[in-house]
Order: C-alpha cells, then sequence, then structure tokens
C-alpha cells in the first residue's frame, strides 16, 4: 500500500485479485496470478508477482540457458575428441617413423671390416715398418686395423693417393714387395681398379699421416694366379699401408 499518489488517492497492488476496491492502482491482468516464489523465503515473494509476459521471457531465456549448455558440452566432447585424435596419431606417426627407421637402417657390425685379431707392431710413422703374421689360419673376408690414426684429411673413391707399403706373403710368411725398399712411394687413384680390390676397399677411410694394416683374401687379391716369386695362388696378403698424402 502507497499513498502521495496524484490527487491524494491510495494504490495499491491486489496481488492480482482485480478487487474493484483498489483506486486505479496498476493491475495485473486476469489469469496471471500465478508467482514464483522461492523455498528460502517461507512463501514470500522475492521480486513481486511475474505477469505471463514476464513468465514467458523466462522460459525463452530458461530454453536458450538450456540450449548453450547442450552446445557448451558438444563443443567440449568434440575439441576432446579431436585432442585423442591428434594425439594418438602422432603417437602412430611417431611410432611408425621410428619403426621404419630402424628397419631401414644398415647393421653397422654387418657393414664394417673386422678388425685384425692379431695386429702388427705399430712402429713409427715414416719407417718401415714390421709385419708379422698371426697364427693360425688366414681370414676368409677383408680385415684391417688402423696401427697409427692420420690427422689429416680421409682418403675417398676417386682420390688419388701416395702411400709407403710392406707386403708379407701369408703362406710363407716373407715379405715378397715394399716400396720402402725401392726408396719411391706408389701412387694410385682409389676404387679405378689400378690395385687389387683388397686395397681398393681397405685404403678408403685412411687419413693423411695414417697407418693401416690389412689381411687380403685371395678373391680381393690375386685369387688362384701367382703375379710372381713370393706369391703363390690361392694366397692371403698381409700390407701395411702408410698414406702419406691426398693428391
Amino acid at each position: 500500500v502507497g499513498s502521495g499518489g496524484p490527487g491524494g488517492a491510495s494504490r495499491e497492488y491486489d496481488g492480482g485479485g482485480g478487487t474493484p476496491g483498489n483506486l486505479g492502482g496498476p493491475r495485473l491482468p486476469r489469469g496471471s496470478t500465478r508467482d514464483y516464489r522461492f523455498p528460502c523465503t517461507k512463501g514470500r515473494m522475492l521480486f513481486g508477482p511475474l505477469d505471463s509476459r514476464h513468465r514467458k521471457g523466462t522460459q525463452n531465456m530458461s530454453r536458450l540457458r538450456n540450449w548453450s549448455l547442450v552446445v557448451l558440452a558438444a563443443f567440449t566432447l568434440g575439441l576432446a575428441g579431436c585432442s585423442s585424435s591428434s594425439a594418438s596419431s602422432s603417437t602412430s606417426s611417431s611410432t611408425s617413423s621410428s619403426t621404419t627407421a630402424a628397419a631401414g637402417a644398415p647393421s653397422s657390425t654387418s657393414a664394417a671390416t673386422p678388425p685384425v685379431q692379431d695386429p702388427s707392431p705399430a712402429g713409427t710413422f715414416g719407417t718401415k715398418p714390421t709385419v708379422v703374421v698371426p697364427p693360425g689360419a688366414p681370414p676368409t673376408q677383408l680385415e684391417s686395423k688402423d696401427l697409427i690414426v692420420g690427422t689429416g684429411p680421409a682418403a675417398k673413391p676417386g682420390d688419388e693417393v701416395t702411400v709407403q707399403y710392406v707386403g708379407v706373403a701369408y703362406s710363407s710368411k716373407q715379405q715378397f714387395d715394399a716400396s720402402w725398399d725401392r726408396g719411391q712411394p706408389l701412387q694410385f687413384v682409389l676404387g679405378e681398379g689400378q690395385v687389387i680390390k683388397g686395397w681398393d676397399e681397405g685404403v678408403v677411410g685412411m687419413q693423411v699421416g695414417g697407418r693401416r694394416e690389412l689381411i687380403i683374401p685371395p678373391n680381393l687379391a690375386y685369387g688362384a694366379s701367382s703375379p710372381g716369386a713370393g706369391i703363390a695362388p690361392n694366397d692371403t696378403l698381409i700390407f701395411i699401408v702408410d698414406l702419406l698424402k691426398i693428391n
């Protein structure tokens, strides 16, 4: 109930009942008597009665809120699904790449030249080395051992190299050739077939200033043919090679 309206007339809300005794007070339309009461107010109206238009707006907002929650939930599930799919795809791709790389990588053990089991003394670079023939049967594949590791550039196929060497036959344990004795180093192009195959394969990777021992089976040397005195047919040969320079 209030006072002080125009003309001093009292105004009051009838709570939606629409009783005639009220003087010109604002009324709610008939049929709009329902109000929304909250349990915590013990039956009292928190914001006053709501007319039908207000209730309709409230229902629309409620629907909008419900739809918003549904859309938000769907969007969240979509993001989670995408993240899971991306992570799974990334993991699968990484595993596949690792497996492929592992399968495609060559075996360093099978690709590498086996080392000489009983190498000769290293000696001193620049002086004639001593070749010691190992005991037992000769190896059936190329063996290599760096007695002195050089500090210069490494020799590769196509390089013209200058070397000093000593050669000893495995069967007789005797020297058959030495550039040291002639006082003239040997020059040749690596990988061009100018020397026996054991040299073309065995000298690759040597560094200038290095000394390497090679034990070369017959199939990489002279085979069943004897090239001259001191080398028997199907002989295994032992060389110690010093790489002086790459021309």
